[in-house]
């Protein structure tokens, strides 16, 4: 078990390397691959680099980080809106693809291993803080990444540029997307929350 555990980050990244090597390979649209990938691979090459310093998140936390990483990648090399997703998508009868919205929603899920950090390392006075700081980070990114992908979009124009943006025609797109991040953060900190209150009341 100590094992396991020990390893399990390691091997959260074989997989990342695995998916990222195959989805490599010839992706829907190349310059959509390079710009989609270069934020999640910089978010790893950031994680593994803190690790040999020293900075250890728990299992849990990596576990959700991954989530991200993994429907990125996904989505990269098929482009979010062409991402084979038509099972969620007829079971709950969505006419778009949900794709993008679910992984939106999973970059919600770093206010975890934010929160996880404040804590830990003593660096808040008050633990309300420890909650508030990883969700207002996340909406605060969400509408930066929301104004990245129109600067994209408007500078490079194409199907390069609508395909990086993937608003699938919905006007109120980017709205809706900052809203899934929102989501996802206040799913983790509740998460978070339930794991501290477990672990209060086995000491």
């Amino acid at each position: 078990m100590n094992f396991t555990k020990k390893y399990f980050p390691l091997f959260l990244l074989l997989v990342y390397v695995l998916l990222f090597i195959v989805l490599g390979i010839n992706p829907y649209d190349r310059d959509v691959w390079y710009v989609e990938n270069g934020p999640i691979v910089a978010i790893v090459i950031f994680l593994v680099v803190s690790w040999y310093r020293g900075l250890r998140f728990s299992n849990l936390s990596y576990l959700l980080m991954s989530v991200l990483l993994y429907m990125h990648t996904i989505g990269g090399h098929f482009t979010f809106e062409r991402v084979p997703f038509e099972w969620f998508n007829t079971f709950f009868g969505f006419e778009r693809n949900m794709y993008d919205r679910i992984a939106h929603f999973s970059v919600g899920f770093y206010a975890y291993p934010f929160a996880e950090y404040l804590l830990t390392r003593k660096l808040v006075a008050k633990k309300w803080i420890a909650y508030a700081m990883p969700l207002f980070f996340i909406m605060a990114l969400a509408a930066l990444y929301e104004m990245f992908e129109w600067w994209y979009a408007a500078s490079f124009g194409g199907e390069a540029g609508a395909a990086f943006l993937g608003s699938q025609g919905d006007i109120w797109d980017a709205q809706k997307d900052i809203l899934m991040d929102t989501l996802g953060a206040i799913f983790s900190l509740i998460l978070f929350l339930c794991v501290q209150i477990v672990g209060t009341s086995k000491k």
